[in-house]
């Protein structure tokens, strides 16, 4: 039986959304991380963003290391926060292509679902052109893997209904997480680079400079797209908290002066 909603919270909607506009080149991926009550709801509050190693355009994959790592995470949030928490779904993103999942994402869907029939996944479609009003957009679809009709052995798509729940604050481990994705995407391209560096020949100056200057673009470029607005967006959060600290500590001594006052 399928999941009869999820509901994601804003700041985890806000780590997936910010991993999904770090590239329009490739896909990225991550996991999610929430409970499901009695209802079948699914209720995700955490996100594990996951180093890929193999960068493409059209796919990525999770390495059953990672998955293992994002169990013991969701384990140690399950005692920090006393909640059943597991790792309940995955997401990942669809760059100037359709929200829509394809007959491979359905197919990995299915597969995760063999674990947990709970699974559910998101899909973040980034970099399209509305082509009405030839303006950006961002859509991003929740989706299970149900059989297909007559008894067929193929899988179809089945969409969950999708709920942003907001977020007073940013919880500990989706700010964790937005700190940590800068340094993610940074390994990746040291990998990349190592990687290219290791086939050419020491003589080849031409091609090591080459590969060099493509390596510092990336960085820069990781610098320009991430790094500098999640600085800002953080910078806007602190003062957002300190007004609103501000105002109930206005709250706060008026309380007080009357409580003074009835006394």
């Amino acid at each position: 039986m399928p999941a009869s909603c999820v509901q994601l919270e804003s700041d985890a909607y806000l780590v997936c959304l910010t991993h999904a506009l770090s590239t329009e080149r490739e896909e990225v991926m991550g996991l999610l991380i929430g409970e499901v009550d009695v209802n079948r709801v699914v209720h995700i509050s955490a996100v594990i963003v996951l180093r890929r190693s193999d960068k493409q355009p059209d796919r990525v994959e999770i390495s059953p290391e990672q998955l293992s790592d994002a169990s013991t995470k969701a384990e140690r949030l399950a005692q920090e926060l006393k909640r059943p928490m597991r790792v309940i779904g995955w997401y990942h993103s669809h760059p100037h292509i359709t929200v829509w999942p394809s007959h491979v994402d359905v197919r990995t869907q299915a597969m995760y679902q063999m674990m947990d029939d709970n699974f559910v996944g998101l899909i973040f479609s980034v970099f399209n052109e509305d082509k009405n009003t030839k303006q950006s957009r961002i859509q991003v679809t929740c989706f299970q893997a149900v059989q297909g009709g007559y008894g067929g052995s193929e899988h179809e798509r089945y969409e969950v209904p999708l709920k942003i729940t907001p977020s007073s604050a940013i919880g500990w481990e989706c700010l964790e997480a937005l700190v940590e994705l800068p340094g993610i995407l940074k390994q990746e391209e040291e990998e990349a680079y190592q990687n290219a560096s290791v086939s050419v020949p020491e003589e080849d100056l031409i091609s090591r400079i080459h590969n060099s200057a493509v390596y510092t673009k990336s960085l820069c470029h990781v610098m320009e797209v991430l790094s500098g607005p999640l600085m800002t967006m953080l910078e806007n959060r602190l003062e957002i908290n300190r007004i609103r600290h501000q105002h109930l500590l206005r709250q706060k001594q008026q309380l007080q002066k009357r409580l003074t006052e009835t006394t």
